[in-house]
Formats: C-alpha cells, structure tokens, sequence
C-alpha cells in the first residue's frame, strides 16, 4: 500500500510541478512576487497531495514567534518536506542554495528566478563573502533568507555540522536568527521514494537576538536550540520515530 501511495504521489506531485513551472518559471523572472505567489501555490498543493495521498498530516508551532521585520531562518534538514513547509507557512523568503541546484529543470530554474543566493559549498571564504553581500542586499530589500546550516539532508537521529554562513550574515546584517525544527525525515526521508503515513511537527523558536555576539556564539546558540527542540518533538508515528527512544532516555 505504501508503495501504491508513494508511486501516486509522484506522478501527481510530478504533473502538479510541470503545470505550476510553466507559469512560476517566467512570472519568477519578471515579477518576482507573483512568482513568489505562484511557487507558494505549488507548495500548498504538494502538502496536499502529501496528506491526502501519503497519510503524512503536520502541524507547525511557534507561528507566533515569527516577527513582521525580515530575519535569517536557519532549520534542520532531513528531506524535502521542509521546505515546502518553509515556503508556504513564512514569509517571503530568498533560498541561500548549492549552486548545482540552480540546474536542475523547474525547480532549480524557479529557485534561480527567485533571486536565491547560488553559493560552491567548496570555495570556503569566497562563498562566505557571496552570502554576506548578497544576502545583506536582500535583507535590505525586505526578503527573508533561508539557510539549512547543516548545508545537506541528514537522516533522522543524526547531526550535521552547522555551518557559519548564516550566522555571519545575521551578525553582519544586525538582524535576528529565527530557528525551526522538524522531524519530517521520519516520514519522507532523503532521496526515497516511499512516503510514510505520519504526523510531522515543525516547531519555530523565538527570534534569537544577535546584538553583541559573534557568529560562533549565535551559531552555538542556534545549533544548541534546534538539536535540544529536535528531543522534545513528537514521534510522527510509533513506527516512523528515530527520537522517541532518545526522547525517553533524556
């Protein structure tokens, strides 16, 4: 059955991705926001397709953490679902990306139009710089920008190592860091096919102020809020859960 469902939601997800691209792709080039608007739409539709076809429901908490001025937000990553879950529940946000995304047909052209930040993982100070300018200019045109500091997708139970890049830009931006966790790895894991019924929890902290810090200590801060966050979060299922037994033992 869980097969049935996966390969449904694909060649739904699939045919719902190639009639949005069609119009998010140009609209994304010219007019930014409608694009915007229009990726949202997309988004929407795929947390549908994922509920209704998949069984994975979600719930997102601390909404009311999210403030009204633009800020860095740094999440876990574990899968594709968080992003679509970024997109259509926080405001209008620029993507900090590997450039190699930026290729890939639909999506990496949406994310290309979108004015994302394409950085080479691999040229250390030289991206760095790249996030700091272009990020500050983004800020500064009223858009929020998105990183995952782990840089990749990580399976459930496992940490990554957090990055700097983000921070930096929040430190040299004097704006604030707005952390978000999740566990929808649980249900729709990195790179595979099967979808798994489940309840993902995204959960977003309060802003965390970077006045008088340096980027290592917001960074700490921010690594330190996710990871405990990671332990409280609800299982997605009694199945699905790689924290449940973490959970208990802390």
């Amino acid at each position: 059955m869980i097969f049935l469902r996966s390969a449904a939601f694909f060649l739904l997800g699939t045919l719902n991705t190639i009639f949005y691209g069609l119009f998010t792709v140009p609209l994304s080039i010219f007019w930014h926001d409608v694009g915007y608007e229009c990726a949202r739409g997309w988004g929407w539709r795929i947390l549908w397709l994922a509920k209704h076809v998949c069984g994975i429901d979600y719930q997102v908490r601390g909404l009311e953490n999210v403030p009204a001025r633009p800020l860095v937000v740094m999440a876990k990553h574990q899968s594709a679902w968080e992003t679509v879950g970024i997109l259509c529940h926080l405001p209008r946000a620029v993507w900090i990306i590997k450039k190699e995304l930026v290729w890939v047909p639909i999506i990496g052209w949406v994310l290309g139009g979108l004015k994302s930040i394409a950085i080479d993982r691999k040229s250390g100070q030289s991206a760095r710089d790249q996030i700091l300018e272009q990020g500050k200019d983004r800020l500064g045109r009223g858009y929020w920008v998105m990183i995952f500091p782990e840089g990749t997708r990580v399976a459930p139970g496992e940490r990554g190592r957090y990055g700097l890049g983000g921070s930096l830009l929040a430190v040299g931006a004097e704006v604030d860091v707005l952390p978000i966790a999740h566990n929808a790895g649980e249900c729709w894991r990195r790179n595979a096919f099967l979808k798994y019924p489940g309840k993902v929890t995204m959960s977003i902290g309060a802003p965390i102020s970077t006045k008088g810090k340096t980027a290592v200590e917001v960074g700490r801060e921010v690594e330190e809020w996710i990871e405990a966050e990671m332990l409280r979060l609800p299982p997605t299922s009694a199945n699905n859960s790689a924290y449940a037994k973490q959970s208990v033992e802390v």
